[in-house]
Formats: C-alpha cells, sequence, structure tokens
C-alpha cells in the first residue's frame, strides 16, 4: 500500500536528519522563534476559510508546479485571504522539504497566515522539527498512528503551543480523532486504497464530530460551488491545494474560492 511506503520512506528519511541535526539544535531553535501564531482562532468562525496549500508534487500527478517557488507562492497566498498556510514538507513523493517550511516563516513578515507542516508525522523529532522551522501547527493523521502515539503527539504539540489538525479518512478514524481529544478534526475526501477523491465524504462523516469542535475538508475542492458545498455542512475550513497551485493566476484563484 503507498501510504505504507510512504511512512517507510518518510521514518528513513527523519532517521537521517535526526542524525544531523541532534534534538538539542532543534529545541535551540525553538527558543530563538517567536511564540506560534493561533491556527485555530484563524480558521474559526466567518464561513469556510481556505488553508492554501505550497505543494510541488503528488504521488499520484508527479510534479503539477514546474516553476515551484515556495516563498513567492506563500506569499500569493497570504495576500489573496488565505487564514492559514499549509506546507507539505515530504520529500520522496511529495518533493516537498522542512526548508521550505524555514524559508516560508523567515521571508513572510510578522502578519502572514498561522502556518501548518503537512508531513507523515509519527516521531517527537519531527514536531520539534516543524516548531523550529517556524511552524504553527501540524498535520497528524489517524491511520499512520496508535491510538497512544496520537495522544503523545498531540499532548507535545499543545506543549510546544502549537495546534494540531487530526486528520481521518473513515468513520472509525473519525471516532478515534474524537477520542483522543482533538480540537481539530480534518476529513480527508481521498480513499486511501483508491486514491479516489469523493467530496461527499466530508457530507458523510461530518455528522460525527461533536460541537465546539473545529472541522476542516481535504482533498477535491476546485470551485466556489465546492465551498458553498461545505459551508452549508458547517465546516471551518478547507485545505486547498492543487487547484490553487495549479491555477494561472494563483490570487484570483483564491479570491475566487472565498467568494
Amino acid at each position: 500500500m503507498l501510504l505504507d511506503e510512504i511512512v517507510a520512506a518518510t521514518r528513513s528519511a527523519v532517521s537521517e536528519r535526526k542524525r544531523r541535526v541532534p534534538l538539542d539544535l532543534l529545541i535551540s531553535e525553538i527558543e530563538k522563534r517567536p511564540p506560534p501564531k493561533d491556527f485555530a482562532a484563524a480558521i474559526a468562525g466567518g464561513g469556510v476559510k481556505i488553508i492554501a496549500e505550497v505543494k510541488k508534487a503528488s504521488p499520484s500527478k508527479g510534479v503539477i508546479k514546474a516553476d515551484f517557488d515556495p516563498v513567492v507562492i506563500a506569499r500569493e497566498y497570504a495576500r489573496g485571504g488565505a487564514a492559514a498556510i499549509s506546507v507539505l514538507t515530504e520529500e520522496k513523493y511529495f518533493h516537498g522539504s522542512p526548508a521550505y517550511l524555514s524559508d516560508i516563516a523567515e521571508y513572510l513578515d510578522d502578519t502572514r497566515p498561522p502556518l501548518l507542516r503537512k508531513d507523515f508525522i509519527t516521531d517527537e523529532y519531527q514536531v520539534y522539527e516543524a516548531r523550529a522551522c517556524g511552524a504553527d501547527a501540524v498535520l497528524l493523521i489517524v491511520a499512520v498512528l496508535t491510538a497512544p502515539e496520537l495522544t503523545s503527539l498531540l499532548e507535545l504539540a499543545r506543549r510546544l503551543g502549537m495546534a494540531a489538525l487530526v486528520e481521518a479518512h473513515d468513520e472509525a478514524e473519525v471516532k478515534a480523532a474524537v477520542r483522543s481529544g482533538a480540537n481539530i478534526i480534518g476529513i480527508n475526501n481521498r480513499d486511501l486504497k483508491t486514491f479516489r477523491v469523493d467530496l461527499a465524504t466530508t457530507g458523510r462523516l461530518r455528522r460525527l464530530i461533536p460541537a465546539g469542535r473545529l472541522t476542516v475538508s481535504e482533498s477535491g475542492i476546485t470551485c466556489s460551488d465546492d465551498i458553498k458545498y461545505l459551508q452549508n455542512l458547517d465546516i471551518d475550513a478547507a485545505l486547498v491545494g492543487e487547484a490553487l497551485v495549479t491555477a494561472p493566476d494563483i490570487g484570483h484563484k483564491l479570491r475566487e474560492l472565498l467568494g
């Protein structure tokens, strides 16, 4: 299964980075960072907010943005009204890098939206690394974590002042996310086995998320009609990557999604 391959490759890459950059060095970098921005507050209230994703490639489509400059893209998102910016940092399959995250945090000014590190996080090192690179939130995927691992990573993120977007793909995973105490739950509309995308997945799973939690819809969101559909489901935010990155005019596309 591709997900298992991605996780295995990520674990290998993390082991190498641990050898190059020990944890105590990451912690010293964290101490130099300003406090994290409030990711939850940024996506709460006032209709469906957009979490705009900096994304170069995907396993299914390969490179989707040949002239890729993460800082330029992130600036367009910030100027266009994105509530938050997601930065894909997985290296082998998505052509990402933690350096993209640190560059965006460094070169955008203090008024930038909060930054989410999107990766296949299974190790506490990756959470410390995210904060050291300037992330304000991390993605935690239920499908790649045991319940104790999810709880432990959530607690670490909170200790570092970060938010966590806990991603689920089906009923069992949504229930696991709710049990973990996650405040922000993402519904991924992509089936991990077939990679088919169906926005109705959000409609089916939304009812399982109790009041008081923020809900994010991920994958397959391409137009303003999709946003209206999510609005009717009382979704707080939509994570949009490919539709924005591949648009001829990113700012125009973002404004279109925002209505």
